[in-house]
């Protein structure tokens, strides 16, 4: 069933995730300079939506829950898929997502960086960051960034940059918080800088970011899980 055929009133149409993901991803260009890419999230919206934002061109895709993003993969060509784990993840689910994830978001311990090097050597990561100690959601503190960095290249993973989450209705210690992981980016001399979500893009994008996670802007309210 195609997603224009669908019934259920919460999943948006096609053609208005096209036009939404094509609106979210003109104003990052346009306030970036092309520098910030967009990441639709998908989490608790049905497999059709992920097929709308692969026909808007977007191959990269989002999702917060393991057991979520392996059903969507096992109905999809995962081959056309790039999927970013972007939410809390437990160790004994690494060996599941292994050779699916494109890239690992939320990687904010050591023995998580062990894990991933052995079922899935050479992994492209994150180091989850919580930059004002107990303002976000998860992460490491600030002070054992570098040290996870290190460990993850010793591991022969590909460390690509840090990720973080805003403080939700605080823009300043949102604010404060972008500042500290691009900071630490710039110090480690780590290009990607995962931050910003649906409300608080705008704000990201000008602290630096290379990639914003949205979902409620293109996909509408998600429904209770």
């Amino acid at each position: 069933m195609s997603p224009e055929s669908r019934s259920d009133p919460a999943v948006p149409p096609a053609s208005q995730i096209l036009d939404r993901i094509g609106a979210v991803q003109g104003h990052l260009d346009a306030r970036s300079g092309g520098r910030t890419r967009l990441l639709p999230v998908t989490k608790a919206f049905p497999v059709e939506v992920v097929s709308s934002v692969l026909a808007a061109g977007f191959r990269d895709v989002g999702e917060n829950y393991a057991q979520e993003l392996l059903e969507k993969n096992r109905q999809l060509s995962p081959e056309q898929i790039g999927w970013h784990m972007i939410g809390g993840l437990q160790r004994n689910k690494v060996r599941h997502l292994a050779g699916i994830v494109k890239l690992w978001q939320t990687v904010d311990r050591a023995s998580l960086l062990d894990e991933i090097a052995r079922r899935d050597p050479g992994a492209r990561v994150l180091v989850q960051v919580d930059p004002l100690d107990g303002v976000g959601k998860a992460g490491c503190a600030p002070s054992e960034v570098e040290a996870l960095v290190v460990r993850g290249v010793e591991l022969g993973l590909d460390v690509a940059g840090l990720m973080t989450v805003g403080a939700a209705g605080d823009p300043g210690a949102t604010r404060r918080a972008f500042s500290v992981l691009a900071g630490l980016a710039d110090s480690l001399d780590l290009a990607e800088r995962s931050m910003g979500m649906t409300d608080d893009m705008d704000l990201a994008v000008d602290m630096g970011s290379t990639l914003v996670r949205v979902g409620r802007a293109i996909f509408g309210e998600r429904q209770p899980r």
